[in-house]
């Protein structure tokens, strides 16, 4: 059982920043795949909006958040951080993160994550305007 464990979620004024925090807490390394964030704010579909590989380091985001937030890894690849800077209202959404094997992880952002295998529980992020 893979279990990612998000933290970094809070409650930030407008044109603030965030950094949001993933790590695989169990044996599983995704070192061959992809990792994802994605969002869901009330009454809306979940979205897509950063993936990376883990091997190459390729990264895709959606048009919404490009040029405002960045997915990275660190080094030992055990963690998957997306800095948000200059949020937006519309930005507030319970965000998660996801991995699944294989390549093409950019897909995530197409279909919303439809292909990931694991998910975390999700962490909030409220943005006032």
């Amino acid at each position: 059982q893979v279990q990612l464990v998000e933290s970094g979620g809070g409650s930030v004024q407008a044109g603030g920043s965030l950094r949001l925090s993933c790590v695989a807490a169990s044996e599983y390394t995704y070192s061959r795949g992809c990792m994802g964030w994605f969002r869901q704010a009330p009454g809306k579909e979940r979205e897509g909006i950063a993936t990376i590989h883990i091997v190459s380091s390729s990264t895709a985001y959606a048009d919404s958040v490009k040029g405002r937030f960045t997915i990275s890894q660190d080094t030992a690849k055990t963690t998957v951080f997306l800095q948000m800077n200059n949020l937006k209202a519309e930005d507030t959404a319970l965000y998660y993160c996801a991995a699944r094997s294989g390549a093409m992880c950019y897909r995530g952002i197409l279909d919303a994550g439809n292909g990931y295998q694991y998910w975390g529980q999700g962490t909030q992020v409220t943005v006032s305007s």
